[in-house]
């Protein structure tokens, strides 16, 4: 049997990968998936510790980070294609139309 810990230690990398990935990066995609990301180190965590004690707790909040990540990814992609359609880019520091 795998040890907790690594799965914990595979899941603190997902989620500083993701943070990197939110600072560093500009293009919109990459942010989005680097929130993805974030958000299966969440699940990951969730799964383990649900295993761990034998607890299905974990295991529903994972059906609402599910919701969560499904529900960012709609409204991001019909952002970015609307941001993309009047600016031609989907580079985060050109794009100001929320701005007021």
């Amino acid at each position: 049997m795998i040890p907790v810990e690594y799965y914990l230690v595979l899941s603190a990398f997902m989620f500083t990968t993701g943070v990197i990935g939110v600072l560093i990066r500009r293009n919109a995609i990459v942010l989005f998936m680097s929130i993805e990301l974030m958000l299966n180190s969440a699940n990951l965590t969730f799964v383990t510790f649900a295993s761990f004690l034998g607890d299905s707790a974990g295991q529903v909040f994972i059906f609402f980070v599910m919701t969560v990540a499904a529900a960012e990814a709609a409204v991001g992609l019909a952002i970015m294609i609307a941001l993309f359609r009047n600016k031609q880019t989907l580079n985060a520091d050109e794009v100001n139309v929320l701005k007021w």
